[in-house]
């Protein structure tokens, strides 16, 4: 399949050819679900964490005698039945993380892309290289491309100019084509992909041969 290549200001300049496979309709969507779930608990920082008994501060003296007194026995004031006690079953310092192998999350990138493909949302441009880190000039060219909504610039490498022009657009998430993710994929309204950020994305959905 191919797709029509624009120029940053909007005008045609070609067309180039998908370069993967896209995945057919009903597969592929349990990949997807499996990693962003993955990325989504990946995000999570697992450092909450409540004291217990041992750890909160306080005196180790018995609070009354045993028998007598018509109150229920107890042995400590760091329990978690006094003010200042500790928390019984609180959350402990974890890590949220799940595995998910490396053919699941090809095929999960694969089946995202093409299905943002097929519903016209991928918009592929010669290049996303600019000669000023002015802001004002990217969001005009955006503009240009994507009028409405959030935006995913993905570009074939590093440029610093596009970096420092993007941060400053709310709507506007930029990445690199290398450390492209699923997540990623489905979240914007419109993806821009550069042509050499295509080539890159292609070459990591097409294994090598093994020899």
């Amino acid at each position: 399949m191919e797709l029509d290549v624009k120029t940053l200001s909007g005008g045609d300049s070609g067309k180039i050819a998908v370069g993967f496979e896209f995945v057919e309709e009903g597969k592929g969507n349990q990949a997807v679900h499996d990693t962003v779930v993955a990325y989504m608990a990946a995000q999570r920082h697992g450092t909450a964490k409540t004291k217990d008994r041992g750890e909160v501060s306080g005196t180790g003296k018995k609070p009354w005698r045993q028998k007598g007194t018509g109150r229920a026995r107890t042995g400590s004031r760091r329990t978690n039945i006094f003010t200042g006690g500790g928390v019984t079953h609180g959350p402990r310092p974890r890590d949220y993380a799940k595995k998910v192998n490396s053919k699941t999350r090809q095929l999960a990138l694969r089946k995202a892309l093409s299905e943002r493909i097929k519903d016209e949302e991928v918009v592929v441009v010669d290049n996303l290289k600019l000669e000023s880190h002015k802001t004002k000039d990217l969001h005009a060219q955006i503009e240009a491309l994507a009028p409405k909504g959030t935006v995913l610039l993905v570009t074939g490498e590093a440029d610093r100019n596009l970096s420092l022009a993007a941060r400053n657009i709310p709507l506007v998430q930029l990445v690199e084509a290398e450390s492209l993710n699923t997540y990623e994929v489905l979240k914007p309204d419109v993806i821009i992909i550069s042509k050499d950020g295509l080539q890159k994305i292609a070459a990591r959905l097409n294994p090598k041969e093994v020899k």
